[in-house]
């Protein structure tokens, strides 16, 4: 079977704090009405710590939709190189092992993909595969190793790259100034991921099915309006609410499996805010202490959109991962309303039971000169 391997994840190195963005909130916007209302939801994100690619004086400045995109090229081509080696060291494979690479982000467009960009300077074979993913927001990262699965199911000698590149401070919009705004404003951060999912071999996470939901009529919800000025996050106060109808997804995927969603060993799962793991322990009747590597990722890094779950992946790895043989779930949640879940049990390639091997997350490298409440 396939197996998600351990991801790699790197984050920039401007920081913003929660009292940096309720002070920045005050500052900018001191008339507006429910100034308030903004300030105690950002402060009840429990996002402490975020993560912006470009200093915080330059994210507030709009520079226009095409300097904004043109920024967030020069990023993906700075930083991601070096998130896929880390990755593809974990897999303990070579760019010439893989046979198609996913990405995904909904921050930033580029046609030719940056699968091509990849393909081109890093080594990959040109028979490699491309499946860009753009539109699926903070759901994409469970999408992307789902259809990974996939592959790999069909061709069981194969190797996937998965790439997950969110710039979400490159989306700021100085005049959307609704509630939702302002709070994402408050709740998303910036960071680069990557993972292999190998179709033999391998320590992680054995993927043995996966599935897809999509809430019927809530594709308002999570929406961007694409405007002149470029991407503007619609966020309904309704999002928050939607693990009531999730949850039950999630357990109806693991019935025909034999398992109990309710049972299992480790759960890694999109933290859009922390009303979604707060609802999910209601649900789904598990103890916080399940979701904490998720909140973990929330509370440091923000919503950091479809590299979350192999963040808080990450953070599961580096406690030790579980015992050979354990049961658990991925799930990610975006716009649509839409779940991408996937089931799996963790599989010790040529080593003990926790005898993990741990690694050092490098910084993330120095920035070229010139150059999910939500989902």
């Amino acid at each position: 079977m396939a197996t998600l391997c351990r991801p790699a994840i790197a984050v920039p190195d401007h920081v913003i704090t929660m009292e940096q963005t309720v002070e920045l909130a005050r500052t900018l916007h001191p008339d507006h009405p429910q100034l308030e209302l903004a300030v105690r939801l950002i402060s009840n994100t429990g996002v402490l710590t975020r993560r912006l690619v470009r200093p915080i004086e330059e994210t507030l400045r709009h520079p226009g939709f095409t300097a904004r995109n043109d920024a967030y090229e020069v990023e993906a081509k700075a930083r991601v190189p070096e998130v896929v080696e880390r990755a593809l060291a974990h897999a303990e494979l070579t760019p010439r092992d893989i046979d198609m690479i996913v990405y995904v982000s909904c921050t930033g467009f580029m046609m030719p993909s940056m699968t091509a960009w990849l393909i081109n300077t890093m080594g990959f074979r040109p028979e490699t595969r491309q499946l860009p993913i753009a539109q699926l927001g903070c759901a994409a990262g469970g999408a992307a190793i789902n259809r990974a699965h996939d592959f790999c199911s069909a061709y069981p000698q194969a190797n996937v790259l998965i790439v997950a590149c969110e710039f979400c401070s490159l989306c700021y919009q100085p005049t959307d100034l609704a509630v939702g705004n302002l709070l994402s404003n408050g709740l998303f951060g910036d960071a680069v991921a990557a993972a292999v999912v190998r179709g033999q071999g391998g320590t992680g996470v054995q993927l043995e099915r996966n599935a897809s939901h999509l809430v019927p009529d809530t594709e308002d919800w999570i929406s961007y309006a694409v405007r002149d000025t470029g991407f503007h996050f619609m966020l309904d106060k309704r999002v928050p609410g939607t693990m009531s109808v999730l949850a039950p997804a999630m357990r109806e995927m693991a019935e025909p499996h034999d398992w109990d969603v309710s049972g299992l060993d480790f759960y890694i799962v999109h933290a859009g805010g922390p009303r979604i793991l707060d609802d999910l322990c209601h649900y789904l009747d598990v103890p916080a202490e399940m979701f904490r590597y998720s909140r973990a990722t929330l509370t440091e890094r923000g919503n950091i959109a479809s590299a979350v779950i192999f963040d808080a992946l990450d953070r599961f790895f580096e406690d030790g991962g579980a015992e050979h043989g354990a049961r658990g779930v991925i799930a990610g949640f975006g716009p649509g309303i839409t779940a991408e879940l996937s089931l799996g049990t963790w599989s010790v390639g040529g080593r003990e039971a926790g005898q993990i091997e741990r690694e050092v997350i490098l910084p993330a490298p120095v920035l070229m000169a010139g150059s999910d409440a939500a989902g």
